[in-house]
């Protein structure tokens, strides 16, 4: 970088030109950086060897000094994993920017489901597939390589936050924010946490689903009795836990629970075909819900059964179920409150109660959607140097998912500009076998979040 003009001296065209070719050069050995941290288990659910994800930690620490962070250590608070924090100071008035992403991954699942190991990353077709590869160590390699394209160009003040529990739902993050909160302070925050439109097209996600859980029990008997004797005249729990698990929607498959908002469908909409096919959708199984899928997937509530309790089919006695349970996940509007939201719910279940059965309502997790801005400083940036890295102005997006970090960091730095951004893009398949990132794609995001902090410092 020693032969580069001064960014000062040159046009933005010229600089978008050469920052574009130091990314190039740079993004062999990025490649090779992701790879090794993919070969990393840091699965941080309990369950999984804890050793690994303290090994990721200790990379991602490696990483950081690399690309010119001197202050860079290990932190976490108590019963928490392993974050890294990396800093360097701004220059006299510039603004400082905290980057955002998270080192733990989901588990590997099967291995049989997996084309390749989960912990072997492999090309295939421009894709680089293993766990953690898009979600969210493609996000790591995205902030060290901006960093290390930038160099001793890099004219705001930096942040470098890792997170090590994200993939658990960031148990300790709210307690971890209080403890390092002068630390972290920013004028600006980028997640590097989400997807993009397509391939080829950027997005940047303006608004984030909230969420609260529940499990509601149905009872009807104190215990069992035999269905022959009995049955007719009563039904079974598990029945009437059904029946009230339907009247969560209307025929149509919407959510028909009175008090749940809905937000302004988006300006961009889901190709009927395009999302049955990344989404795995059987033949002849019709799409629940009317109007736009993205408003679907994105502006209004969702509700899910993720879990039942019953008796197992291989265990089953001619017997009536005195009780049975379910867990429900409710995905919330931006703009929905969530202690209104599981209010409503909780409202709904008990007044839906199937022949007079006893309904129990026990509140889970709360999140806060999120909506951004879509005009401010930050993102006129970010909108300026995704459309130089990709040639075409991006997409704003939503994402039916949750983050409620971001609402936790809302609330401890109220002034700052959140600015949701991604490396994952509808083929990832983050979560699930044979996630990837798509490496062509990964270099320009690396691109595009290198022009955004050069933006970010001249103040345009």
């Amino acid at each position: 970088m020693t032969d580069a003009a001064p960014s000062s001296s040159l046009s933005s065209d010229d600089r978008t030109v050469a920052l574009r070719a130091r990314t190039a050069a740079a993004f062999g050995a990025l490649r090779t950086d992701l790879e090794a941290l993919v070969r990393i288990p840091s699965v941080s659910n309990a369950e999984f060897d804890q050793a690994h994800v303290a090994a990721s930690a200790d990379a991602v620490v490696a990483l950081l000094r690399g690309a010119g962070l001197d202050d860079v250590q290990v932190l976490s608070v108590p019963s928490g994993a392993p974050a890294v924090v990396g800093r360097r100071p701004a220059p006299e008035g510039a603004p400082t920017v905290l980057l955002y992403a998270h080192h733990d991954v989901q588990p590997p699942g099967e291995d049989a489901d997996w084309d390749s190991p989960p912990f072997e990353p492999t090309e295939r077709g421009g894709r680089l597939y293993g766990r953690g590869a898009a979600d969210d160590k493609a996000g790591v390699i995205a902030h060290v390589g901006a960093l290390r394209v930038l160099g001793d160009e890099l004219g705001v003040g930096v942040t470098v936050f890792i997170e090590g529990e994200e993939e658990i739902g960031s148990p300790t993050f709210t307690q971890f924010l209080h403890t390092y909160q002068d630390l972290l302070r920013a004028d600006v925050i980028v997640v590097a946490d989400s997807s993009n439109w397509a391939i080829g097209v950027p997005g940047l996600t303006t608004s984030l689903r909230g969420l609260v859980d529940c499990v509601v029990e149905v009872a009807v008997l104190e215990h069992a009795v035999h269905s022959g004797m009995f049955g007719g005249a009563i039904l079974d729990a598990p029945t009437l836990l059904a029946r009230l698990i339907t009247s969560l929607h209307d025929d149509e498959g919407d959510v028909a629970v009175a008090g749940l908002v809905q937000a302004p469908d988006p300006t961009v909409d889901y190709d009927e075909a395009t999302f049955r096919a990344d989404a795995s959708v059987l033949d002849r199984v019709r799409l629940a819900g009317t109007g736009p899928i993205t408003a679907r997937l994105w502006t209004r509530p969702a509700i899910g059964v993720i879990g039942f309790d019953a008796p197992r089919v291989a265990s089953a006695s001619n017997t009536i179920t005195p009780r049975a349970s379910a867990k429900l996940s409710v995905r919330l509007a931006p703009g929905q409150d969530p202690d209104a939201a599981m209010d409503a719910l909780r409202t709904h279940l008990l007044a839906h109660a199937p022949f007079g059965a006893h309904v129990t309502v026990t509140d889970g997790e709360k999140g806060k959607p999120f909506r951004a801005p879509t005009d401010s400083t930050a993102m006129q940036a970010a909108r300026w140097a995704f459309a130089q890295s990709w040639g075409t102005d991006p997409v704003d997006i939503g994402v039916g998912g949750s983050i409620p970090f971001i609402a936790d960091l809302l609330e401890v730095y109220p002034d700052a500009a959140i600015l949701v951004t991604g490396v994952e893009d509808p083929d990832g398949r983050a979560h699930g076998a044979n996630e990837s990132v798509h490496l062509g794609e990964l270099e320009k995001v690396v691109l595009a979040e290198a022009l955004l902090l050069e933006r970010l410092a001249s103040g345009s």
